[in-house]
């Protein structure tokens, strides 16, 4: 269920259990093909995962991203003992301006270098 999704509404980032770099790099590999608006969303657990991919972005990578629109909710399941339960859920629509090659080929080197960096 986590990763990388295109859907009719947009290129959108589904946070799970993978660490917060991969969020963060996913993030960037959307923005650096060509997406203007990306979606992170997040269920349960996993939603404090996708606010610090989002602060991480805002802080370290793309400065000047915006964030349109945060979306919360309740999903409702069925447990294993078959009750309804309700899990909280969080979307983050993110946008940044147009670029500049520069900051494109530096947005691409931090890429490089969060792959070989630990968190």
């Amino acid at each position: 269920m986590e990763g990388l999704r295109t859907d009719k509404e947009g290129d959108l980032v589904v946070v799970g259990e993978k660490p917060v770099r991969n969020y963060v790099v996913a993030c960037i590999t959307l923005f650096n093909a060509g997406a203007s608006t990306v979606r992170v969303r997040a269920r349960g657990k996993h939603i404090s995962r996708a606010v610090d991919t989002v602060e991480l972005l805002k802080r370290v990578f793309i400065k000047d991203l915006r964030v349109e629109e945060i979306k919360i909710g309740t999903d409702e399941l069925v447990n294993e003992e078959g009750k309804d339960v309700g899990v909280s859920t969080i979307e983050i629509t993110l946008t940044k301006p147009e670029m500049s090659q520069t900051v494109n080929r530096a947005l691409t080197h931090a890429t490089r270098l969060l792959g070989r960096r630990r968190w």
